[in-house]
């Protein structure tokens, strides 16, 4: 297998594989692939095949940058499973290394997807439910199986996103899960077709509080917050620049707080936005009581008052 960059993993999961051990299973034992940074509900593996890729035919469906329509199988025999790579131009990663041939998986292991990584976990079978009992998956408030049997796999929001704000990308919303590229070139993970970004403009990488930029020598320039950088973070509410195409960034579980905070502010807040209220009704108190006043004086000068 071809070696891997072996901080991939760790940026990642930031896990290390188990130390190999010696792992007798028997039957009535299962296996299911744990994504550690969230981004997709645990998966219990069924005996026989479980394709995994993005496209609807697949028992796990991984639906992210990077990941082919048929990915790889993961085989299971109820004692032991095996990866089988169906292309090798999908990216399949075992504990660092690139996949290349059927390569046996082993409780402990980390498996990397494109750039999905994967913890692989066993233990003991659940027992059967009682009659009449609801289904465990229900009860446990995991995602049900689809009438063929294929696991449905509940994308978790992204970490991190980007808003276009100018340009063709005006409107539209990228969302970034581990190390991506943008560029011009249809290989990258955010492909821009705008003559003023080269092929391959910048890196991308989520981190634990903000964007990672790099700068991958683009002949016009990469800026945070109108300062050109090589290297750089973008937090939640900065700007991204390549040249002139422009995005913000920002982290949806963020905006989704902000959103939730909104109906609790003060009602001070609130009165001072309503004229009919509070000191609204003040002027307008003061208002008439000028007017009236000035009346009275017409009147007076006009000899109605001795």
């Amino acid at each position: 297998m071809r070696k891997l960059p072996v901080d991939l993993a760790r940026i990642l999961l930031d896990v290390k594989p188990a130390a190999a051990t010696n792992i007798s299973f028997t039957l009535g034992v299962f296996m299911k692939l744990q994504f550690p940074n969230g981004e997709h509900a645990a998966v219990d593996l069924k005996r026989g095949v479980n394709k995994v890729g993005s496209a609807t035919g697949n028992e796990i469906l991984l639906m992210a940058p990077g990941i082919a329509s048929h990915h790889c199988d993961v085989h299971f025999d109820g004692q032991s499973a095996t990866i089988k790579v169906v292309n090798a131009a999908n990216s399949v990663a075992l504990n660092g290394r690139q996949v290349m041939a059927d390569a046996p998986i082993k409780p402990g292991d980390i498996v990397l997807f494109g750039k999905i990584g994967a913890r692989v976990m066993a233990g003991a079978a659940a027992p059967a439910p009682a009659a009449g009992a609801a289904p465990a998956a229900a009860a446990a408030g995991k995602e049900p199986e689809t009438e063929d049997g294929r696991t449905r796999v509940r994308q978790a929001l992204p970490r991190y996103m980007l808003r276009g704000v100018s340009g063709s990308t005006f409107g539209k919303t990228f969302a970034i899960y581990g190390a991506m590229t943008i560029g011009r070139s249809a290989e990258c993970d955010i492909s821009i077709p705008a003559d003023e970004i080269s092929r391959t403009h910048a890196k991308v990488q989520v981190m634990p509080d903000g964007i990672a930029i790099e700068d991958l020598g683009s002949a016009n320039g990469t800026f945070i917050n109108d300062k050109r950088v090589h290297t750089g973070l973008a937090k939640h509410g900065d700007e991204l620049r390549l040249d002139t195409v422009r995005f913000h960034v920002f982290a949806p579980h963020l905006e989704m707080q902000a959103q939730a905070a909104k109906p609790h502010e003060p009602v001070k807040a609130a009165a001072a936005q309503n004229p009919s209220s509070g000191g609204g009704s003040f002027k307008w108190v003061a208002i008439g009581g000028l007017l009236g006043a000035a009346a009275l004086a017409a009147a007076y000068f006009a000899g109605l008052f001795p």
